[in-house]
């Protein structure tokens, strides 16, 4: 009997364990396969709903599938056309499909309604030069019933790392009437995979590269520069809106063109210690241009590598994000959640994950009629976090709200940060559970930049709503342009205790609004971290037995007994986890997308910082605070990835260290490719 109650008490405790451990993003938003039939490739690029219900699936190789029934157990797929030139943007007008080919904005209509288009119009064609690079992506309907379309740089042919407009409108937004009239309407892009419209307004999330320190959700005004000089080369043209020329641009920026003893042109690498450009800078150096900044910066590696559809929460789907937007990753195979705001007149606001774990690239979304959200892939050979070159996904929310920041403001002082359910008001009061830190990137001619400037800043105090779902920041040291991380792990929920789902936000903060500030008597100001803990008395030498020793220098203290961790020694746990345990972990955190197990790719092979026989804490670390300088041979730096919860660092750590060759683990790795 004894034995039997002992059990169902250790049953008790665990299953009260479990039910205090906070819900994960996949236990409110499931990921469902959209079956298609044998053979089809649906390397998606574009997507629209009909107003049927039915799913147009446009492919980068040039076919149009019709769904039918796309939410049902059994869709039917049906091919309305075929022959069409990489295809990357589909929409829905007054009975016809339109689609962004290679060169050219087809509408394409099914005139004997049979099923599949026998007309094809060419709405407006475009120049091309025949590289590779040139895609053209859209269109998206503008609130006067015309077509936004963008178009790619090309790349050099020495200078095979900078990007070129060889013909007129690479790297151009272009605004296209039903009857083939096209105006120019603002350049700066370099690869502007991802469209939407929000609030009667054009917005564009571009690829990092050159001149592009990492993605973001910009505001596309008509005669905006956005930031890649490469379409200036066209501002001359009677047409164009935007008058910034490249001579006027390569008068003030230094594009880096350089070249050996030899005459041979040098690749620019990211200069460290030095003074950089800002793209903010810009705006006081072309004060007669209209320079645009991103309304949301989605930091490189965490939030994206390469962002692609914008696309609002529709009334009546995902519960409290409705009226924010979603934005797609090709690389990370993720999708990011962004809500913004205007503030003196300009949009700004903040982005946060919200789903992981695609089987491929994200590219394109669009909603269905019940409130799920499509999510058409592809890699298109580049790669991706998913384990596939293709694919077409469902993600479908279970009605239950998330414990999440629903959305972050600017204030006069600081932040407000509104949240989908009550905090337990003792966590939210502590400043403790705060951390709120600014950055930003370079602005050259370099592929990609680290971050910069980064700094801590101070958080004078904290006031919670009286029903609990805001929290008011007093934060010092604002900067203006900046992009401020705000992390909220001490942050619980009134109800079961929980930790948000997602605790860090990245607050774009391009205007700092006028108003009322908090005054100190309004607010707390508790810091359970600041209260100095007492240190327990060294061990006499009688007490020990021996002499004592000092510890040596980057040893860490001794804890609860732990054995202490000393730099450059390999600790494992008992047993190392697989590779197959933690193939899960190193996709939901994208660390697949830069790194195989045995070979270099964007980054060192995990066998490889393995023998640099790091602890496992030092490559968590790491992880949290990357040092680009100990591997010089890479041109991409690693960014910081504080998003990924130390429990899943420390097992992806004590993977990696089982791969070095005298680590003595008997855990097996990834198969060599």
């Amino acid at each position: 009997m004894k034995k039997i109650l002992t059990t169902l008490f250790t049953i008790a405790s665990l299953t009260g364990v479990m039910a205090q451990e906070s819900p994960k993003e996949e236990d409110f938003f499931k990921i469902l396969k959209v079956t298609a039939p044998e053979g089809t490739l649906l390397e998606v690029g574009g997507m629209t709903v009909l107003p049927n219900g039915d799913l147009g699936v446009a492919t980068r190789r040039g076919d149009v599938w019709i769904v039918e029934n796309p939410t049902s157990r059994k869709p039917f797929f049906r091919k309305f056309a075929s022959g069409l030139h990489e295809i990357l943007g589909l929409t829905y007008k007054d009975g016809a499909l339109y689609c962004a080919q290679r060169g050219e904005l087809t509408k394409m209509i099914d005139s004997n309604q049979d099923g599949k288009a026998d007309v094809f119009e060419t709405v407006y064609a475009w120049p091309l030069s025949g590289h590779y690079h040139e895609y053209s992506f859209g269109p998206k309907i503008a609130p006067d019933g015309q077509f936004f379309v963008t178009g790619n740089v090309a790349f050099g042919d020495e200078e095979w790392w900078r990007g070129e407009s060889r013909v007129p409108w690479r790297g151009w937004t272009m605004k296209i009437s039903e009857n083939g009239t096209m105006q120019p309407w603002a350049t700066g892009m370099r690869s502007p995979c991802g469209l939407g419209i929000f609030d009667g307004e054009l917005f564009y999330a571009d690829n990092q590269g050159d001149w592009m320190g990492s993605g973001g959700v910009v505001h596309v005004k008509k005669g905006a520069f956005v930031g890649h000089p490469a379409g200036l080369r066209w501002t001359g043209m009677a047409n164009s809106p935007v008058k910034l020329t490249t001579e006027q641009f390569t008068a003030k920026i230094d594009e880096r063109r350089r070249r050996d003893e030899n005459g041979r042109a040098i690749k620019p690498e990211n200069v460290v210690n030095e003074t950089p450009n800002l793209l903010y800078a810009m705006k006081e150096q072309f004060p007669n241009a209209e320079i645009q900044t991103p309304a949301v910066w989605l930091p490189h590696g965490i939030l994206g590598i390469s962002n692609s559809e914008i696309l609002e929460i529709p009334q009546g789907a995902f519960g409290p994000f409705a009226g924010q937007l979603l934005v797609g990753d090709q690389g990370m195979s993720k999708i990011s959640r962004v809500f913004m705001e205007k503030v003196n007149g300009e949009y700004q606001g903040g982005a946060i994950e919200f789903r992981n774990g695609f089987k491929s690239g994200v590219l394109r979304m669009a909603f269905a009629k019940d409130g799920s959200l499509f999510v058409g892939e592809t890699n298109r050979g580049w790669g991706s976090a998913g384990d596939a070159n293709e694919g077409l996904q469902r993600l479908v929310w279970n009605n239950a709200v998330p414990f999440e920041m629903r959305s972050v403001k600017a204030m006069p002082d600081g932040f407000e940060v509104e949240f989908t359910s009550p905090v337990d008001r003792k966590s939210a009061e502590d400043l403790a559970s705060y951390r709120v830190e600014s950055f930003l990137y370079k602005y050259h001619a370099v592929y990609g930049s680290p971050t910069i400037n980064k700094e801590a800043l101070p958080l004078k105090g904290v006031k919670v709503s009286a029903d609990g779902l805001k929290a008011r920041l007093i934060v010092g040291d604002l900067r203006k342009y900046y992009i401020h991380q705000l992390t909220l792990e001490g942050v619980r929920g009134a109800t079961g205790s929980y930790s948000l789902v997602h605790p860090i936000a990245y607050y774009t903060l391009n205007n700092i609004p006028d108003g009322a500030k908090l005054a100190m008597s309004e607010v707390s100001t508790k810091n359970s971290a600041a209260a100095p803990a007492t240190p327990a008395p060294a061990p006499t030498p009688t007490e020990t037995g021996k002499k004592s020793t000092p510890a040596k220098s980057g040893a860490k203290p001794v804890t609860g007994g732990k054995p202490k961790l000393v730099e450059g020694q390999a600790v494992t746990m008992a047993k190392a986890p697989t590779y197959e345990e933690v193939k899960g972990l190193l996709t939901r955190h994208t660390c697949s997308a830069c790194h195989q197990a045995n070979k270099r790719q964007v980054g060192p092979a995990f066998a490889d910082v393995a023998k640099r026989k790091y602890t496992n804490d030092q490559i968590v670390d790491l992880i949290y605070s990357p040092k680009p300088h100990n591997w010089p041979d890479y041109a991409t730096e690693m960014p910081p990835m504080p998003q990924v919860p130390k429990a899943d660092a420390l097992k992806i750590a004590a993977w990696i260290n089982s791969l070095a060759p005298a680590s003595g683990s008997d855990s097996k790795g990834e198969p060599k490719p």
